[in-house]
This record gives C-alpha cells, sequence and structure tokens, in this order.
C-alpha cells in the first residue's frame, strides 16, 4: 500500500479524480525555485499561489462566480456551497497546510482512503486576495449522529492508531489523519462517510 500511495502523490499512480489534482501537482514541483528547501513556509506558500495563479491563466482554471446563495455552512478552512441535492461546492484557502502542493496530498490521500466521498477539484477562486481551491464532493446525508468510538474501531482496524481526541497516525504509512470529529465523519445506513478529512504526510512516508 505505502508505494501504491508513493506512487499516487508523485503523479504516477492513478486515483479517483486524481489526474486534474497530479498535473497541478507536478505543475509546482516542476516552477517552484531551486532554493525552495532554503525558503520559510509562508515563501513558499507565496511562491506556489503565484505559480497556481499562473497555471489558472495559461489553462482557464479559473471559477470565477460563486452562487452565494447556495452557502450552507463554513469552518476554519473553508466554506459549503450546495451545488444540487447530488453534490457540494467547497472552497477551500489551505489555512492547515504550510504550502498548496501539502493540500494537494491531502486531496489525494482522501480520494485513495475514502473514494465514496473523493474530492473534484474543478477549478480555483480569487476573493480579496485571498486564493481558494474549489472542490466538488458527493452529497452525503446523514440518518443519525455518529458514535466515535465506530469511527476509532474503524481506523484502528485500518492500522491507525488513535494519538489523541479525534487525530489518528498509521506508523507503518508515515501518514496522520486528523480533526474527525462528528461533523467531519457522517452516518448514513449504518456507514460511516469522511466529508472532511486532514492528512498530513511524514518523512516516514517517503522511506522504503
Amino acid at each position: 500500500m505505502k508505494h501504491e500511495l508513493q506512487n499516487i502523490i508523485s503523479g504516477k499512480g492513478q486515483v479517483r479524480h486524481g489526474d486534474t489534482i497530479q498535473t497541478i501537482s507536478n505543475y509546482l514541483r516542476k516552477s517552484k525555485s531551486p532554493s525552495g528547501t532554503f525558503e520559510s513556509g509562508k515563501q513558499i506558500k507565496r511562491e506556489e499561489t503565484a505559480l497556481i495563479k499562473q497555471f489558472c491563466n495559461r489553462n482557464s482554471f479559473w471559477i470565477t462566480s460563486i452562487n452565494i446563495n447556495a452557502f450552507i455552512s463554513s469552518g476554519a478552512e473553508q466554506k459549503v456551497y450546495l451545488q444540487n441535492k447530488l453534490k457540494v461546492v467547497k472552497l477551500n484557502d489551505s489555512i492547515y497546510y504550510e504550502c498548496w502542493e501539502d493540500y494537494l496530498n491531502n486531496l489525494l490521500l482522501n480520494n485513495y482512503f475514502f473514494p465514496d466521498t473523493a474530492y473534484q477539484l474543478i477549478g480555483f477562486y480569487e476573493h480579496a486576495d485571498i486564493l481558494f481551491a474549489v472542490v466538488e464532493q458527493k452529497f452525503v446525508e446523514s440518518d443519525c449522529d455518529t458514535e466515535l468510538e465506530n469511527v476509532k474501531h474503524f481506523l484502528t482496524s485500518n492500522g491507525f492508531v488513535n494519538t489523541r481526541n479525534n487525530d489518528y497516525f498509521n506508523p507503518e504509512l508515515g501518514i496522520i489523519l486528523e480533526d474527525l470529529h462528528d461533523e467531519n465523519v457522517l452516518t448514513f445506513k449504518q456507514g460511516l462517510f469522511f466529508i472532511d478529512t486532514v492528512f498530513y504526510i511524514t518523512e516516514q512516508f517517503y522511506k522504503p
């Protein structure tokens, strides 16, 4: 599994709705200045933001308008809009991530582990000098409150260790998964649907 995930992150492997995400990740990796390793997180993200804007200009990948009347919720990192009865649109400014590439990796990991709620990156949107990734996701109904013990059981049976509260770590893969409270994991017909995940990759992930 680890090798498969490494291939997906590097752009060599396939995952649901992954092509566009991998294309932009690859564009960032190829276009960033060689001195990137010596720059601060803010400098790297500023450079990535400029590169994403450049990509959007060259590839007509801008979302130019959002139907604000369809707004249904917001959190620290994103705003959610109901597109129709089947899909939601989420605007995310990647505030939880030091760089945009880490956010894109999060999308790829989510789509691998939770294909039922895979994100499709449909463009970028800029408002008040803030850049947002715009993703579509299946609209998930909930028919009861999510029992966090069920989330814990599901994740621990799949190699994740509960580190604190609603945060988990997979020591074999070197992947962190955080913020899995009962609004980010919904329950429908006794199934768990992970609708809002926060994945991080550690250095261990890249080791053989």
